[in-house]
């Protein structure tokens, strides 16, 4: 084959096995190409002379080729010029061996550039990313002579890939019972293969692999059961499967893993990467339930790490790797390890300093009329704005400034690294955003959309607390500190412009406030609010939506303090926004939440909060119907699963939880549910109480705990009804008494959550009127 130019997708860049880069392209004549690349990579090392010596001695006395010079680089955190000693190393896939030797026999070193990924290295030096449209010259070996970059991460529209999927997924979870068949999907077709019979699997498969040749292999369960089984049945019977593309290469498996992290004990299930293609587990990779395979493609395209990395590792590695790429095209180094300590403070610098995201206490109850104005990305906002970033707070530069309100020195002049890394994530959403309210509900654009800026959210949602995190290369506490500082600013001169304008401030959190005025009640209305923000703050701020009504829910133990993240509302356009309550925890039954939200929806349909009254009758028959179909069997037991994450190891539960015990009943049965890990289970008469879900023994539907799930039930109904007048006794009362309810005029607006008033006739056919004082009777009863 003679020296050939090809443009197409970049699909794959990883390491060769014979010292250079492979980059697989997806071309626009459909051909899928494997092009090398010679491609040497290079890390530094400080230290004092006469160490960088005997560094250079014992690199020179390695077998592994490299190229040692003295250089200067610019760390972030140095007010001068850095002399290092620069180890370039000519093959991409020995430097980190090498440099795990060197890092052992000099600790005493500090290193820079040493664990990068290949990706960022290439993306620094070609401008590439994951399905980065290239125009390629190569010769007839397909080694690269040229390449070029036809477009930007931040495009909005980018020409879509040509990719063929396909889809491996098990009849049942594997982790409930054993599966009997693998259901594979292509474009045109839908194979059932059966588990039981592994030769005529195995070549089955094979040959499917071979004829579809996909890019994307789309599975579920397929990390932790599904690919090591096949993996395993294709060495015991010979026969082998190509799921690399990549001949002679061996599929990539990671190990599972448990860590901690803000107050959270987090799980990650074991891995299998391909090369040559990518294979995504839909149940093992993050967020994939809330933006799904576009999501993914974007935090690709944005973060530049492989996809089938991007997929599976948190949105705090993607803003890791969007920092380091930011480094390498400034020229500045990117530290091994964090070496910057927080600065010394005395308590009450602390206290002063610390104070984190003002929160202002809900006007707990019902509310008509209520506009709820949101900062946009506020946080990432401030740094961009402002040129927060850990090298501009505290410079001791002749450009740094005073900020008067926040009392730090933060230099204005030279943009900062965090800054130049958010500020066209941040466009492109604002972009995005803007794009989405033009667009009509009809346009197949919107998909995508959502899915980008949802992937955008929780990029810029981790960046903020990045900032702030102990082992962030590029992280310090001072910088974390000044952004939260100027986002009680700018709340406070939001909540001053509101009652300037003659606004009730309901509630604020953080980056939102929640307004009311007499006669204000269209958009339009809140417009010169808007602006003025705007003004005052110099951040961009938008309208959420205009409430019919919303409710601030009260804490369940004591009625007289409020909760600031545990409301419901319903907007102009009968959209329901709700926080706090089960319907949004991830422990509630399903049928539960269900209840929840159709009670929610219901009340939906009050055309404003004077007429929920007459909606409440309604409400309760939704109620008692829900309840009727709990005691006659009628709810799925699928839908009573409640799910419940271990945040410790069996053996140190002094006071096992309902998931502890579920989790030891799946020990004895031969299954391990790791600290981190959710455990599925069913509340059951008698000891233990609980019966776990993915047990193989049968279930009797009898000994379903019904009182309990009772119970769970109209505590979650509590919290809808409470906003109305009715109580939780009340409602207990109300439902289980079988009483009647006539709605009285609704009084609202005010700091008690039981300010309505509803007729109830009990079953001696006396009525009364249902009141606090008849509730608080009620529950003493």
């Amino acid at each position: 084959m003679a020296a050939f130019e090809t443009t197409g997708w970049l699909l794959d860049l990883y390491a060769g096995p014979t010292g250079e880069a492979v980059l697989w392209q997806l071309g626009e004549d459909g051909q899928r190409y494997r092009l090398t690349q010679d491609f040497p990579v290079t890390f530094y090392a400080a230290g004092s002379p006469a160490r960088l010596r005997q560094l250079w001695r014992h690199l020179k006395a390695q077998p592994v080729p490299v190229r040692l010079e003295r250089a200067e680089r610019r760390d972030l955190f140095q007010p001068q010029p850095l002399e290092v000693l620069a180890v370039q190393v000519a093959s991409p896939a020995a430097q980190p061996a090498l440099f795990q030797r060197v890092a052992g026999l000099f600790p005493d070193l500090t290193f820079y550039d040493a664990d990068l990924p290949l990706n960022l290295r290439h993306a620094a030096r070609y401008n590439t990313f994951p399905l980065a449209r290239c125009r390629v010259m190569a010769d007839k070996q397909g080694r690269i002579q040229a390449l070029e970059t036809l477009d930007s991460p931040w495009d909005l529209d980018p020409c879509p890939p040509p990719l063929r999927t396909l889809t491996f997924q098990p009849d049942h979870d594997p982790f409930h019972a054993e599966p009997t068949h693998l259901m594979v999907r292509t474009a045109r077709a839908c194979y059932r293969l059966s588990l039981d019979s592994p030769r005529p699997l195995l070549i089955n498969l094979r040959a499917i692999l071979e004829r579809e040749d996909p890019d994307l292999l789309l599975t579920l369960w397929g990390d932790g059961w599904l690919l090591p089984r096949l993996l395993e049945l294709s060495k015991t019977w010979h026969i082998p499967l190509p799921l690399n593309r990549e001949a002679g290469l061996e599929v990539v498996r990671k190990a599972e893993h448990t860590y901690f992290s803000y107050g959270q004990v987090i799980y990650r299930g074991p891995q299998v990467h391909l090369f040559g293609r990518w294979h995504i587990d839909g149940c093992n990779a993050m967020l994939f339930h809330d933006y799904a395979i576009e999501g993914v493609l974007e935090l690709a395209r944005v973060t530049s790490l492989p996809v089938q990395t991007v997929a599976r590792v948190s949105p705090g590695s993607g803003i890791s790797a969007m920092q380091m790429l930011t480094a390498l095209r400034l020229g500045v180094l990117v530290p091994w390890h964090k070496q910057r300590p927080e600065d010394l403070k005395s308590a009450l610098d602390l206290l002063h300093a610390d104070q984190g995201g003002l929160i202002y206490q809900p006007l707990t109850g019902l509310h008509a009329d209520v506009a709820e104005i949101d900062f946009i990305s506020m946080y990432p906002g401030i740094m961009a704005r402002f040129n927060i970033s850990p090298e501009t707070v505290g410079s001791e530069r002749p450009t740094a400034e005073l900020v008067p309100e926040l009392g730090m020195v933060i230099d204005q002049e030279r943009p900062g690294l965090v800054p130049q890394t958010l500020s066209p994530l941040l466009e492109k959403r604002l972009a995005l955003k803007a794009r989405l309210a033009e667009l009509p509900d009809w346009d197949p654009r919107r998909l995508r959309y959502k899915a980008c800026t949802s992937a955008h959210k929780w990029l810029l949602v981790t960046c903020f607390g990045y900032l702030g995190y102990k082992n962030a290369r590029f992280g310090r506490i001072e910088a974390h500190e000044a952004v939260t500082a100027y986002g009680r600013e700018a709340l406070m001169r939001a909540k001053e412009a509101a009652e300037d304008q003659g606004f009730t401030v309901l509630h604020m959190y953080v980056d939102g406030l929640w307004v009311q005025k007499n006669g204000a009640r269209r958009p339009a209305d809140f417009q010169p609010l808007l602006d003025e923000i705007v003004t005052r703050t110099s951040l961009p701020i938008a309208l959420e939506g205009v409430y019919r009504w919303v409710a601030f829910i009260p804490s369940r133990l004591d009625e007289r303090i409020p909760v600031p993240n545990r409301y419901f509302g319903v907007f102009q356009d009968g959209s329901i926004k709700c926080r706090g309550i089960e319907a949004r925890r991830g422990d509630t039954p399903s049928w539960i939440a269900g209840v929840q939200m159709a009670l929610l929806e219901y009340l939906a349909q009050a055309p404003d909060a004077a007429a929920l009254p007459d909606y409440t009758p309604g409400a309760v028959r939704i109620l008692r119907r829900a309840l009727a179909d709990l005691h006659t069997g009628q709810v799925p037991l699928e839908k009573l699963l409640v799910s419940q994450k271990l945040s410790r190891d069996l053996e140190s539960y002094r006071s096992p939880s309902p998931g502890a015990r579920a989790a030891a009943q799946l020990a004895i049965a031969g299954k391990t549910v790791k600290r981190g890990q959710r455990v599925r289970f069913l509340f059951t008469l008698g000891r233990p109480g609980v019966h776990a879900w993915d047990l193989v023994r049968a279930f009797d539907r009898r000994a379903i705990d019904l009182a309990h799930y009772q119970d769970l039930l109209l505590r979650a109904a509590a919290a809808i009804f409470q906003p109305l007048g009715i109580t939780e006794p009340a409602l207990r009362l109300l439902i289980l008494e079988r009483a009647t309810v006539k709605p009285l005029p609704l009084r609202r607006g005010g700091r008690s959550s039981g300010s309505g008033e509803y007729l109830i006739g009990a079953s001696s056919e006396m009525p009364f009127v249902l009141t606090q004082e008849v509730n608080l009777a009620a529950g003493l009863l």
